[in-house]
Formats: C-alpha cells, sequence, structure tokens
C-alpha cells in the first residue's frame, strides 16, 4: 500500500486519470473523475457513516470542505427529493473509493453520479481512502485540490498553488454564506412510512432557531415535538428574535470557525441570556452558547465526522451512539463556573455539551435529529421542551 504520510513523487498519471487530489503539501493522487468536471478546494476530512451519504453531502456544515467516505459503497440507495437537509448543498465535493453504485432502493429517482453533476460538485473513485484516512488522523485535515477533467491534463504546479494558498477554515465565518436571508416559518414534522412528511397544525410552543446553516432535520424534530418554528439569519439581533414574542430559542448547526461567527452572534445569544430566554444550541450552536459565556473554541486536528460516535450523559450515566460533524470544540477548561460540562466524547475525552447552573440553557456539540445516524438522542428536543414549560410556568407564578 503507497504511503501517503509525506508529499507524493510527480509521477506520470495513468493513461485513465481523468480526475485529481493536490494537497498543500504537494502531495498528488490521481483517480476516476465522477459528478461535475470542474475544480473545487477546500478542507479534506472523512466521514465514517455507513449510510446517509445524502444527507451528509447536504448538511451545510460541510461548507468549504470535501468529504472522503471511509464507506466504500456510496451510491447504492440512489439520490431522492425526500431525504436532503438543504436546497443548495454546501460540500465541494467528495471521494469515493469505489465507482457509484447503482440505486436499489424503491425510493431512488436519480442516481447519485447524476445528482452530483445536477449540483455542479466533482467526485473522485479510485482512491485508497483508508490510507487517505490515516494521514488525515495522524497529520490532520489538508487544505486540497480536487479537479475532475476527462483528458486527464492537470497543470500541476497551478493546482499545488491553489492549494497551498487557500487560507483555511480557521479564521472562516461561513454561517452567513449558508443562512437563510430572511426569516420564515417552518411546520414539516418527521417522515414516516406510507404517510411522508408531517405538519405541524396545532403547536403549543413558539420557538425561534437561530439559521447558522441549519438542517431541515432539526427543524422537523423542533415541529414534532409540539413547536411553531420561525427561523431568521443568523445575524438576527435579539431585538429581532424577541419581536416575536419567543418561548424559546434554538441555536442550529453551521460551518465555519465559531469565533469568526461568534462575532456577531455571541452578542445576540448574551442579550437574550439576560433575559432568562430558554436557549438549546446544537453543534455551532453548542460553540456559539460556549463563547456568549466566556468560553474559547479551538480547532481540532482532525474532528468528528460519523454516526457512531459514542458520548457519554454525565448527568444520567448513559452512553449515546451519536451523529457528529464539526472540526472546532469547546475547550472546557476555559468555561466559567456557572456552566456545568454534561456530555463528553468517549473517543477523544472532548466537550460534547454543557448547561448553565444560573440559567435555562444548555448545548450539544452532535446532532441529535440523527440524520444521518442513530436516534438515541432525541430525548434532548423533549429536555429542551420541558425547560420551555418550566420556564413559563415561573413566568405564570
Amino acid at each position: 500500500m503507497t504511503d501517503i504520510s509525506t508529499p507524493q513523487p510527480n509521477v506520470k498519471p495513468p493513461k485513465n486519470a481523468s480526475a485529481i487530489i493536490v494537497l498543500a503539501d504537494g502531495s498528488v493522487f490521481y483517480g476516476h473523475g465522477l459528478g461535475a468536471q470542474t475544480k473545487t478546494v477546500g478542507e479534506i476530512c472523512f466521514n465514517t457513516s455507513m449510510t446517509g451519504y445524502q444527507e451528509i453531502m447536504t448538511d451545510p456544515s460541510y461548507a468549504g470542505q470535501i468529504i472522503s467516505f471511509t464507506f466504500p459503497h456510496i451510491g447504492n440507495v440512489g439520490t431522492n427529493d425526500e431525504d436532503i437537509e438543504t436546497t443548495n448543498p454546501a460540500a465541494r465535493g467528495c471521494i469515493l473509493r469505489e465507482d457509484i453504485t447503482d440505486p436499489e432502493s424503491w425510493r431512488a429517482a436519480k442516481n447519485f453520479n447524476d445528482w452530483l453533476v445536477a449540483h455542479n460538485m466533482p467526485a473522485i473513485c479510485g482512491i485508497d481512502t483508508r490510507a487517505l484516512t490515516r494521514r488525515i488522523r495522524d497529520l490532520g485535515a489538508p487544505n486540497g485540490v480536487l479537479c475532475h477533467q476527462a483528458d486527464g491534463n492537470f497543470d500541476l504546479d497551478a493546482l499545488k498553488a491553489e492549494a497551498a494558498n487557500w487560507p483555511g477554515l480557521e479564521g472562516m465565518d461561513l454561517a452567513k454564506d449558508v443562512s437563510c436571508t430572511q426569516s420564515y416559518t417552518w411546520d414539516e414534522a418527521l417522515w414516516t412510512l406510507g404517510q411522508g412528511y408531517a405538519k405541524q397544525t396545532k403547536p403549543q410552543y413558539h420557538v425561534v432557531a437561530m439559521d447558522f446553516g441549519a438542517k431541515r432535520n432539526i427543524l422537523r424534530c423542533l415541529a414534532a415535538s409540539g413547536c411553531k418554528v420561525t427561523v431568521v439569519p443568523a445575524t438576527a439581533t435579539a431585538e429581532d428574535i424577541m419581536a416575536k414574542k419567543p418561548d424559546g430559542v434554538f441555536l442550529s448547526n453551521g460551518p465555519g470557525d465559531p469565533a469568526a461567527t461568534g462575532v456577531y452572534a455571541v452578542p445576540t445569544i448574551q442579550a437574550l441570556l439576560a433575559q432568562n430566554m430558554p436557549v438549546f444550541g446544537i453543534c455551532l450552536g453548542h460553540q456559539m452558547l460556549a463563547l456568549a459565556i466566556g468560553g474559547k473554541t479551538k480547532k481540532m486536528e482532525r474532528g468528528h465526522r460519523g454516526a457512531n460516535q459514542p458520548v457519554k450523559d454525565i448527568t444520567t450515566g448513559k452512553v449515546e451512539i451519536t451523529s457528529q460533524n464539526h472540526g472546532f470544540c469547546v475547550m472546557p477548561e476555559t468555561l466559567p463556573t456557572n456552566a456545568e460540562v454534561t456530555h463528553v466524547s468517549l473517543f477523544d475525552g472532548s466537550n460534547e455539551g454543557l448547561r448553565l447552573k444560573d440559567k435555562p440553557a444548555f448545548s450539544v456539540q452532535y446532532h441529535p435529529e440523527a440524520s444521518p445516524g442513530p436516534q438515541d438522542s432525541h430525548y434532548l428536543f423533549g429536555r429542551f421542551i420541558e425547560m420551555i414549560e418550566k420556564n413559563k410556568g415561573k413566568k405564570a407564578a
């Protein structure tokens, strides 16, 4: 097996090479092109999920990233118009071990390769994704260029320069790129076989969701929990939010460096906390809450991306298998004394959740909506509703 932990020599490409990956350190990998014939640059990361490739590719949290799937059989259920997390995918491309599998599902509406072409997204197969995963594991997620060109005529010097000059995700505010531009109401609830997506017609609570790159299934889980959901842009102010008279505020997932997004989002969250508004954050929303109370975040070397991540809920002692996608994390040692760590990763001990002792607010680093992934953490939406009810009871008293 080829050692890819060091830059590869500029060997002559094989005759059938129609795609290439060039890393910032000069490493070059040839393969077969899939999807759109175009070029993209971003951070290359790996995802260990065995299912849910369409949900992963449409997760706004992957803005600025090229995804390498460790599971070799991608495409086997095709694609459809239901299993998407956003209309316009933010991921920049994908890397596969094998060619795209023909779809074998009654729900398939389009071949995955055709879907990639429709979204102008390049892909490459024939890459040793196990070796690439080890490289990322040992050396961190690299910046790189993925180029699909049918004639195999690549300008290596230009591609190397582009990969080396891309600034990377640290310091990037990408939430603005994937957030909505104006508020809207969401009432679609969870999907069931034979019925499709339900509608929330009799909501008991009103939740405002700050959209840092919200996945649709998170909004569906809120609606299924009895909520009317009003989605507002990431740049919404506390005055904008409070004018909608919410019972609680949800801080969504999203891409990029939380410190960069926090420049405008943190003051809003601080103002909401000052008014004792119930707050629930997920992923980037978790990091936003931590920053709002004085904590700090940092870039992880490889991040957590997959649907098989074990997390321990310290408050109950239970272990959950969770779906995750993040490259930054909260530094628990920087949290103030009024914050309590509630969840911890059993992979590397990193922070996975917190709650405030003196405010109705909590958050988790992972994705409890389980799209894709196990549903072990759906209880967190119920915990948010309980917090809202308790807060409403205090106001009534």
